[in-house]
């Protein structure tokens, strides 16, 4: 069974077919490093559930990075930090940055702490001690992004790295984004527009050539 079927389609890895289709390609050329990353990370984090990149992304030859909080239940049962997980965020993300036209070939998400934190059914907010722990990994994954241009803050928890970021990545465009919750997009009709207008800064920011 080809991945490629299940793309560009909200919630499409509530099938657990799309999931294993996805695992097939972590060895790809673009994913490999980050599958490799990913295994580091579960040796160190002790047990912690450590999701994998999606292969459907970018990867290492993303531009822009998204930086969210935390894995979600739902990704530790895909097994994917992906816009294509079963729950409402990930369907909100999608559909914006689809509205948004940033292609997703070009782009890459991950999370501030990069292991699931919750209980067996919810996951909790992540503690300063979470996102300390997180930032001690985080310049590894950048040193791994060769094309990387600009990295989007989803959330105010995505804003724990902005000092570390400015002071030693000061190459890379730093853009802030509400959080595609729907706690947030439920909440006013104008709190999606708030993401669409960040998202089509980013989209503005992709088509300028690198310096």
């Amino acid at each position: 069974m080809s991945a490629n079927q299940f793309r560009d389609t909200p919630k499409s890895l509530s099938d657990p077919a799309a999931s294993d289709a996805l695992r097939l390609l972590l060895a790809a050329r673009h994913i490999a490093p980050l599958s490799d990353f990913v295994q580091r990370l579960r040796t160190k984090a002790l047990g912690k559930i450590v999701p994998e990149f999606d292969p459907w992304d970018g990867g290492i030859d993303a531009e822009v990075l998204y930086l969210l909080e935390a894995p979600g239940p739902k990704a530790r049962d895909s097994g994917f930090v992906s816009r294509n997980n079963p729950d409402e965020t990930a369907k909100n993300f999608f559909l914006l940055n689809k509205k948004a036209g940033i292609p997703r070939e070009r782009t890459i998400c991950w999370n501030a702490v990069p292991w699931y934190i919750g209980s067996g059914t919810k996951i909790r907010t992540a503690k300063p001690a979470d996102l300390n722990n997180g930032l001690s990994h985080f310049f590894e994954l950048l040193s791994l992004l060769p094309k990387l241009r600009a990295v989007v803050l989803v959330g105010r928890k995505a804003e724990f790295v902005v000092k570390d970021l400015e002071c030693r990545r000061p190459d890379l465009k730093i853009f802030r984004s509400p959080h595609p919750s729907p706690m947030y997009c439920n909440r006013s009709k104008e709190n999606p527009k708030n993401i669409l207008n960040a998202l089509h800064q980013v989209a503005k920011f992709l088509v300028t050539q690198p310096e």
